[in-house]
């Protein structure tokens, strides 16, 4: 016994001198290195490959970052090491990681918002703490997209002075700026976020500014992002930057604009007027008591005034197009305020504006960003009005009777709407850089926000894509339609892309897609998409003409996504659309219901006529068990690339010859890409039997299968994968099979077979799958029956 127990004790204490072993002569060195980078940095980035290598990983961030181009000249990638920061530092796993091509950009990005918004505490890990480097200032050249939330504290932050520097950075690298979970805000808060959106979009590269989730949004805050993002603002005092003037506005103060002969005529005799009506550029911005002063006095005159409790109802035919606020601009033209600003607008959209000249005298009127929210000119409403009015004519009155109008006319925000607290007045400002992309997401807007907008939206050429989520904007879609009806006629409009989605619509869908095209022909992609029918949608005026009535020009569109409220689908409804959409690709039909047998048949038969060039076609929840033939019809379709049935119920009471004559029908056609099946309850059988798709006699160029939501469990996806390998290998490898997805599927419930499964065939294709929990999804549907 005691040989043994003296051997234990010789290889117990063998363990302890291996684990209290000295690191290598390399290990300690790289050690020491990476501690003295900043007298060593220059020589380290000279050293071979293989010294190299074993030293990124000792350095902090910032010396990583710079260590780049000497990794890539030694041939070397860092990403390995950036990904494991990640898992180290953020201990989460990012959205989307599959499709993150570098990581190193990732991390900074998320590091700089992260130190931004006081989650990341820099001395938490040796390798974020470096008194050499800013991590503000070091990161902000990799930050493309920035967001803002709750109280602005990170708009205060950046344009603090010590931060001017990595304010300049943004202004170079951002391009989506995003808002969540805004809450109101005092003046000082207002002031810097003025300051941020003034660099970073009016003269930066910002492109996209994008709003979520603000259930009870600030109507000063909300209109001053908007307004600011369509490169509207009053110059002066609001743009000082720590008491000083705009730098960037003073340069183009001094360089020579040139004119064109329409700016001038625009302007007119008004150049006079506004040399004798302009602000005072060179006094003090007002106390933010003072202002809150002002701002109260202004709303209490508008709501107080018997003017502004206009009994007339509000009639959007009497103005051309509906461009201009529907209530009389006169009942406002007692207040002083109102009539403060009578500078003509050059339209300049997309160009940086400089800012007023500072040579001109003292002027009584304040000049604060209260001011210019709320300043209501009855001369921006006229000016829009004769904008319209002079293009419109006879197309006038095909869209203020159809239902868009109509509606507005017996609304009671339009009725109550009273002095327009909200409407912007695009004379009381200057016009600078303006964002390309504008995204509201769960946003109520009111009745004013909705003029505000419609009038910016009116002259913002430079946009290209409007994305409206969940703003309960009911019967004011017509205000928005209004202002991108009177953008469309401009000749310089951009916009190309529009997606509106609510609860709750305002008017059958088909119609609204009609009077869009019909305004808008030059869209590219259009989205309307609802939750459920207004109550209120079947008591319009008798007399409105139809969608079928409405006649549609000759229309760009190339992407067409409409989801129904359940509505049922009619081609006749449809078949205007698809007459004037010859360049149609993509279409979308979500949530429709068949009111005959027939319907199909029909919409099939307008597509092959109408739609020559369609490429990928998409039904979701539309029940489709009855209309097998119209399937297999559009399976063998010789153009169509990308075919969808979502959650169609495809094999409801369907019998074993349906599914072989699915397989086959796809197996002879090599022009069809990519099938989605998702949600169709497929089950094991059935995903097993669609391996013979990739059978050595098939001619299909089938690249991706989606399978999501299938109920397929483990030793069905295990026989699948055996019979594609086995199909693969009689076609010796020639096939074009490259993507499958598998979420949502019972996979959890064996997870030894599920991973051999997906070992399997991720030697075969690329598989995107989760870790979807199938029992507690049971659980909530067993709890909502």
């Amino acid at each position: 016994m005691a040989a043994p127990a003296r051997a234990g004790r010789a290889a117990g204490a063998g363990a302890v001198m291996a684990a209290e072993r000295p690191r290598s002569l390399f290990a300690l060195s790289a050690a020491a290195v990476s501690r003295s980078m900043g007298a060593l940095e220059r020589d380290v980035w000279a050293l071979p490959g293989h010294l190299l290598r074993g030293l990124l990983p000792l350095l902090t961030i910032f010396r990583l970052e710079r260590a780049e181009d000497a990794a890539r000249r030694a041939g070397l990638s860092t990403q390995p090491i950036w990904r494991q920061l990640w898992d180290d530092v953020m201990k989460t796993r990012p959205p989307n990681s599959e499709n993150i091509t570098c990581w190193r950009k990732k991390f900074l990005e998320t590091f700089f918002s992260n130190v931004l918004h006081g989650v990341l505490d820099v001395s938490s890990d040796w390798r974020l703490n470096d008194h050499h480097f800013s991590p503000l200032l070091h990161s902000s050249p990799h930050v493309s997209q920035l967001t803002l939330c709750n109280m602005l504290q990170g708009a205060v932050e950046l344009t603090a002075e010590h931060n001017h520097k990595v304010l300049e950075n943004l202004a170079v690298s951002l391009r989506i700026l995003k808002f969540q979970h805004l809450l109101s805000s005092d003046q000082s808060i207002r002031r810097s976020l003025v300051l941020l959106l003034h660099r970073l979009i009016h003269h930066g590269s910002v492109s996209q500014v994008s709003m979520y989730s603000w259930p009870i949004p600030d109507t000063v805050l909300l209109v001053l992002i908007l307004s600011m993002s369509a490169g509207f603002w009053r110059s002066g005092n609001a743009l000082a930057y720590h008491g000083s003037p705009c730098g960037l506005c003073r340069e183009q103060d001094k360089a020579p604009i040139q004119e064109s002969a329409q700016e001038q005529a625009e302007r007119g005799c008004d150049t006079e007027r506004e040399g004798n009506d302009g602000e005072n550029q060179n006094g003090f911005p007002e106390a933010p008591e003072e202002a809150d002063a002002h701002l109260n006095s202004v709303l209490s005159s508008l709501r107080s005034s018997p003017q502004a409790s206009s009994k007339e109802p509000c009639d959007h035919t009497s103005n051309q197009g509906g461009s201009s606020p529907c209530c009389g601009s006169g009942q406002l033209s007692h207040h002083p305020v109102l009539r403060k600003t009578h500078r003509w607008l050059k339209p300049a959209v997309g160009r940086k504006r400089r800012c007023l000249r500072r040579s001109r005298g003292p002027c009584p009127d304040s000049e604060d960003l209260y001011d210019f929210v709320f300043t209501v000119a009855r001369e921006g409403n006229s000016e829009l009005l004769d904008k319209t009015s002079t293009t419109e004519g006879e197309n006038t009155e095909n869209w203020t009777s159809s239902s868009l109008g109509s509606p507005c006319t017996g609304h009671a925000g339009c009725k109550k709407r009273g002095g327009h607290t909200g409407i912007f007045s695009p004379k009381a400002a200057h016009r600078f850089r303006s964002v390309s992309t504008l995204e509201l997401f769960s946003i109520p807007l009111t009745g004013e926000t909705c003029w505000t907008l419609s009038n910016l939206l009116s002259s913002w050429v430079t946009l290209e894509s409007l994305v409206l989520s969940y703003n309960g904007l009911d019967a004011n879609i017509c205000c928005i339609l209004s202002g991108l009806r009177a953008l469309s006629r401009h000749p310089d409009c951009h916009l190309r892309v529009l997606r509106v989605s609510d609860v709750f619509s305002h008017m059958p869908c088909m119609e609204l897609v009609c009077s869009i095209l019909s305004a808008f022909p030059r869209l590219h992609t259009l989205s309307v998409s609802f939750d459920l029918k207004n109550q209120l949608e079947g008591k319009r005026q008798e007399g409105d003409p139809s969608c079928s009535d409405v006649e549609i020009p000759e229309s760009s569109l190339e992407q067409l996504e409409i989801r129904f409220p359940r509505e049922p689908l009619h081609t006749t409804f449809l078949l205007p659309v698809l007459k004037a959409s010859k360049s149609l690709q993509q279409l979308s039909l979500d949530s429709a219901t068949l009111p005959c047998s027939q319907e199909l048949g029909l919409l099939l038969e307008a597509l092959r006529e109408c739609t020559p060039n369609l490429k990928k076609l998409s039904f979701h929840d539309v029940n489709l068990a009855e209309h097998r033939t119209e399937v297999l019809l559009l399976l063998q379709d010789p153009v169509l690339q990308e075919i969808t049935f979502s959650f169609c119920r495809l094999f409801e009471n369907s019998t074993a010859e349906f599914l072989s004559e699915i397989i086959n029908t796809v197996k002879r056609n090599s022009s069809l890409k990519s099938l989605k099946l998702p949600g169709n309850r497929l089950g094991n059988h059935r995903l097993v039997a669609l391996a013979d798709i990739f059978s050595e006699d098939s001619s299909s160029s089938l690249c991706q299968l989606d399978v999501s939501s299938n109920c397929i469990k483990p030793d069905g996806l295990l026989e699948f994968t055996k019979k594609l390998e086995g199909h693969i290998q009689q076609r010796r490898g020639q096939i074009q099979f490259t993507h499958l997805r598998l979420f949502q599927n019972w996979l959890d419930q064996d997870a030894e077979t599920a991973q051999e499964a997906l070992r399997r065939l991720k030697a075969v294709c690329n598989v995107v799958n989760d870790s979807w929990d199938s029992s507690q999804a049971f659980a909530d549907y067993i709890s909502v029956m």
